[in-house]
């Protein structure tokens, strides 16, 4: 009963935090791990219910999607296929024990890049944009880590929109969470035909970050200081880093 209590907090909470900043992975991911699922059950489970979160915001963005001449339509949606299926192909042949030991640190990875992400994109979109094979590998290499862990994509995807030549950001909004659902999506489906998504927990953590992601919009018109919640996720980031590090000794 405690454990779907928690993962149900969990999930209220995390839609909440992703439809007003982001970072609902560090309260999602490890309240599975706490409620006993598998490490990496528990972060495939998770992945799967980013989705709706990530749909709806598709949809919100859906008049501001469009693409560069420096990376077409389609080769972009077919990198990120498979880079989301290399990531996830990865985690599937990666043993629970030793993603329990990397879980510190792409949760570390994940706080660091959101804390830091705005400047890093500021940072990018003052550069040259890469070379269409450059730009390709860019964001393969980043499909690859989205489809093996979720947390820090939007950020790393909005870093490589940078890159490849995106300069308005609601465009670049709008492509991260397109190329989020592919991901995940892509993702999601490996996991499922592996039979590694807690399907029990899923359907619990889904419904309770749709509420949740309901809530969030409605709260977000009303919060004037974004930087202090975006601090408050950073600490949440940090703790639960923390309690998985020391988890390990």
């Amino acid at each position: 009963m405690i454990d779907i209590l928690l993962v149900l907090v969990a999930g209220l909470l995390g839609g909440m935090l992703n439809a007003v900043a982001g970072g609902g992975t560090f309260l999602t991911l490890p309240a599975l791990i706490f409620a006993g699922v598998p490490a990496v059950s528990a972060n495939a489970t998770a992945t799967l219910c980013a989705l709706p979160g990530y749909v709806s915001s598709v949809w919100a963005y859906r008049r501001d999607l469009h693409t560069t001449a420096n990376m077409p339509a389609l080769r972009m949606i077919a990198v990120s296929a498979l880079g989301g299926l290399l990531g996830a192909g990865l985690l599937l042949i990666t043993p629970n024990d030793t993603f329990l030991i990397a879980v510190p640190g792409l949760m570390a990875l994940a706080t660091l890049l959101f804390a830091g992400g705005p400047q890093l994109i500021r940072r990018l979109l003052a550069r040259d944009m890469l070379a269409p094979t450059g730009a390709a590998i860019a964001l393969l290499l980043v499909s690859i880590y989205g489809g093996y862990f979720n947390g820090g994509l939007g950020i790393m995807l909005l870093a490589v929109l940078g890159l490849i030549g995106y300069t308005d950001l609601h465009a670049m909004n709008g492509l991260k969470n397109a190329l989020s659902v592919l991901l995940s999506l892509v993702s999601a489906v490996t996991y499922a035909l592996a039979g590694v998504i807690a399907w029990d927990y899923a359907a619990l953590l889904a419904g309770a970050m749709i509420a949740g992601g309901f809530l969030g919009a409605h709260f977000a018109r009303r919060i004037r200081n974004t930087a202090r919640l975006k601090q408050f996720i950073v600490l949440v980031g940090v703790v639960m880093t923390v309690i998985f590090t020391v988890r390990l000794f």
